[in-house]
Parts: C-alpha cells; structure tokens; sequence
C-alpha cells in the first residue's frame, strides 16, 4: 500500500505537458512578434506606436512566465506573492512620475514669469 501512495505522488511531482501546448505558444509569440515589427514597419508614430509596442511587450512577456516558467500551474499564493509586489512598484512609479510632470509644470509657470 505504501508502494501506490509513493508512486502516486511520484507522478504527481513529474508532470508533463503536451509538446502542443509548447508550439502553440511558440506560434503565438512569433505572431506577436511580428506584429510589434509591423509597428515599426508602418511608421506609427507617437502615443499609438508606444502604446502598441507596450501592449505587445506585456502578452509575450506574459505568456513566457505563464506557459514555459509553469507560472500557469502554480497555486494562486505564490502567484500573487511573486506578482503583486512588482506591480504595487509599478503603480507606485507611474504616480511618481506623474507627480514629477506636476512639479516641473508648476516650476515652469511660477519660475519662468518675466
């Protein structure tokens, strides 16, 4: 009986997954890619040309930390603990940098009169 329960949890730890899943992923990186290279192949310019390269840059970097570093099949804990932080950061330094266009607006209009 001891024997079941060992293997059991032998297959449990020793998961693998289908080679498709792999190559769909692989597929959809390569699609995204090449759009992100179409953004600068049609000339975008200005906020929609950053703003796609940005979107673009989160779904590939998204799908390789969910799919091949098995971020997908983790517990939801552990994907909050690694996650979380690094976005309260991100949060945190976007309104920093608003505030700093704040002062530096103000220090124009105040600073500048003649």
């Amino acid at each position: 009986m001891s024997v079941d329960i060992q293997t059991h949890t032998e297959d449990q730890a020793h998961q693998e997954h289908p080679i498709s899943l792999y190559l769909k992923v692989w597929l959809l990186l390569f699609f995204l890619s090449g759009l992100s290279y179409l953004v600068d192949y049609m000339q975008l310019q200005g906020i929609l040309r950053w703003s796609l390269i940005l979107i673009f840059m989160a779904l590939k970097a998204g799908l390789i930390i969910s799919v091949f570093m098995h971020m997908m099949w983790e517990r939801m804990a552990l994907i909050c603990a690694i996650l979380i932080p690094p976005l309260c950061l991100s949060l945190f330094i976007g309104i920093m940098a608003m505030e700093s266009d704040y002062t530096l607006l103000s220090r124009i209009l105040f600073f500048t009169r003649s």
